[in-house]
Formats: C-alpha cells, structure tokens, sequence
C-alpha cells in the first residue's frame, strides 16, 4: 500500500515537473493555482459558445519560440485542456464543426498558426495529444496587439451571425471567425421548444410565427404555426399574424379575410395601434380608414380622437386637427397627457403630426 501511494507521489512530482508547475501546487486539494482558471461565453443567435481556460502570465519571459515552443503543439492555456464548447453546429473560418466540446489546441509559428479542435477535451495540456482525434484544423495569421502579461480569450467583431475569438497574450494575438447559421439553429430549436409545455399556448405558436416572419423565412411554417396558435385561443394578435403571412405568402384574398376577422376581433386600442403601424409603413389611406371606423364605434375613447386629428393633419385641416386633439388631452390618462399636449402645440403651430 505504501509503495503504491509513493508510486503515485513520484507520478504527481515528474507531471508537475513536465508541467513546469510548483511543487507546492495540489493535484488533489482546491488551492490557489498560479494560472488561474477562467471562462467567458458569448451567444451568438441562440448558439452559446463557451471557453474554459487556464491563464498563465507572462511575466517578463519571452513567450513565443521561449516558453512556447515554435512548431509544437500547446494547449492554448496552462494546466489540464484548453476547452471550448458550441451548443450547435458552427463553421470555424468557413469550414463546418459539429456541436460538442473540444479540446483546444495550437501550434505556432512566427507567420501562421494552426488552430486545432480536438475530439479529445479531458486529457491534462498537449502531452498525449494525437493527431487522429482531431475534428478538425484551420490555419490563421497572428496579428501584433498590446501587452497582455495574462493570457486572454474575448470575442470581437460581433455580428447576427458571427463572432471572431481572439486569443492573446504577450504582443500576440490570434484570431479565428467562428459562424453561425441562426436560421437553421432557431427553427430547429421551435421545433423542440414546441413539443414542451410551450405547446399549450397560443403565444408560443405566435411568437414562433412571428420570428419565421420577420426573418422572412419558413413562410409556410410560420402559416403552420399561426394557425396552431389560433386553433388554441381564436385572438385579434394570431389572427393579424396570420394575415401578415398570407400577405408574404402573396395570398392576397385570404390574407384580407384574416385581417378583417382579426379586426372583429380586436380591441379599440388594438384597432388604433395597427391604425397608427400602418402609417409607419407608409399606407395612410389604410391607416385613416381604420381611424374613422374606429372613431364612429367608440367616439367617447381619447385616442380615437387622436386618429381623427392624424386625419384632418394630414389634409392640412391643422384648426379641425387640433380641436379633436384637444378632445383627446381632456380624456388622456395622465401618462399621455404631456406627449398629446405637445401635438396640439405642433397642431396649433400648423405642423403636420404625421410626419
């Protein structure tokens, strides 16, 4: 028993030499390390991406084809595997990477790096490396950077649908791209999210519809969904989604019905805000449409006096405009009041609101 225990002793005190790590330093206790340990994740999408790193620090020592050997394979930090994880497929420099955890390898060069993801994440640094049980290689150029005297990793170049990582450390930093396709990802994702406790409501439907929507994509999904939505709670939202779609799809007929009904079904307020998002697009015939039929239903609720005034506004009727938006100040709720009080000013002042 003995001698198995200081086998193992012997073991711990040539790793840690190898390792170029304090004797004082534990392989069993939790105690303070001289690279210490980070993590930092960025979401890019819904994909998380998440590096698990130890970072050594320079100090004073020359780093790169010194401490870092040119040529050779490192472990891209200090102590057990450099770690980096993607919750969904990616492309890395162009080229496709599965979902998973890998270890995170490079070997350096003073004009080119590799960049190593190694199916193997669990192994202590580079030292039973292999080759074989790479997923995959791309080579990067390193670049100058500021004094980093803590080896670091950050994400930089944000986009929808990218990111670049960028480790650095001493004057050097190495860059990689790293895509996503979210499209992909996020319909993949509904499709799980829709067969959870999600299922049972009307929103989650709407929502997922609404996001095939404005991405312009999966129109016919985005049909599919609306339709589920409305099929568990008939609302003026999914039925206004529903019309939206069929107007992307070029269904022009239905998509009027779909509207209509939502409209039926629909709140005077509701009625007076798809009002006022129609004038955002630019269809103010639609928009004062929907104003004077809501006005003639409900001629004793403040905002549609506010759409009366859009009206006469946007015909130069400024006297006619801001009487009616005077109307709308007496009944506004005392959270409006300023904002509408400042229309009648410009109303009064003989400034179109509408624009």
């Amino acid at each position: 028993m003995f001698r198995g225990a200081l086998r193992g002793i012997l073991f711990c005190l040539l790793v840690a030499a190898m390792s170029g790590l304090s004797l004082a330093q534990s392989f069993v206790l939790d105690l303070p390390r001289q690279s210490q340990g980070a993590k930092i994740t960025q979401r890019i999408g819904i994909t998380d991406i998440t590096i698990s790193y130890h970072r050594p620090l320079a100090n004073n020592r020359k780093v790169w084809d010194g401490l870092v050997p040119y040529g050779k394979v490192w472990r891209a930090g200090a102590n057990e595997n450099t770690t980096i994880a993607f919750s969904d497929p990616v492309t890395i420099e162009g080229k496709p990477l599965d979902r998973g955890t890998y270890g995170l390898h490079m070997i350096p060069a003073a004009d080119q790096w590799t960049i190593i993801f190694s199916k193997n994440s669990t192994s202590w640094g580079a030292y039973t490396y292999d080759e074989a049980e790479d997923a995959l290689r791309v080579t990067v150029k390193p670049q100058a950077a500021e004094m980093h005297n803590a080896l670091t990793y950050d994400f930089d170049q944000l986009q929808p649908d990218s990111a670049v990582v960028v480790m650095a450390w001493e004057k050097v930093a190495v860059p990689f791209k790293v895509g996503v396709d979210v499209h992909e990802s996020v319909q993949a994702s509904l499709k799980k999210q829709l067969r959870s406790l999600s299922q049972y409501t009307w929103i989650s439907w709407d929502e997922a519809a609404n996001y095939l929507l404005a991405e312009k994509v999966s129109l016919d999904d985005a049909l599919k969904y609306s339709e589920k939505s409305i099929e568990i709670e008939d609302r003026y939202d999914n039925e206004m989604t529903r019309s939206q779609v069929l107007t992307a799809l070029k269904r022009k007929e239905e998509a009027t019905a779909a509207e209509k009904k939502a409209l039926g079904l629909a709140s005077p307020l509701q009625v007076h805000l798809y009002g006022r998002q129609l004038q955002g697009q630019k269809r103010s015939d639609e928009a004062f449409a929907i104003f004077r039929d809501n006005a003639k239903k409900h001629p004793e609720l403040w905002f549609v006096h506010s759409g009366l005034a859009r009206i006469y506004s946007s015909q130069g009727k400024f006297d006619d405009a801001a009487k009616e938006m005077k109307v709308a100040l007496e009944k506004a709720p005392d959270q409006q009041r300023s904002y509408v009080d400042g229309l009648v000013k410009k109303l009064e002042s003989k400034q179109d609101i509408n624009q």
